[in-house]
């Protein structure tokens, strides 16, 4: 799993608490779920999933108790 750091992602952290990340196309949404919440110690809200030149990126909507600012700030993304 690898987070994502393009213009768009950059403006979905900042306006509407999504984090978006690259991963393994067999992961399902209960394990990225999973994986996010124990990595970042976060609560997910909901998470879309998008398939594009056969690499899987997941959406991932944080609860708004959770910055996703802070989470990207941790990874060094912003």
């Amino acid at each position: 799993m690898k987070p994502i750091v393009t213009e768009k992602a950059v403006m979905l952290i900042e306006t509407q608490n999504i984090l978006v990340f690259e991963l393994d196309k067999r992961m399902s949404k209960t394990e990225i779920k999973k994986e996010i919440e124990e990595m970042f110690e976060v609560k997910v809200d909901k998470i879309n999933t998008l398939i594009r030149n056969n690499k899987k990126y997941a959406y991932v909507k944080l609860k708004q108790d959770y910055p996703a600012i802070d989470v990207a700030t941790k990874l060094g993304l912003i």
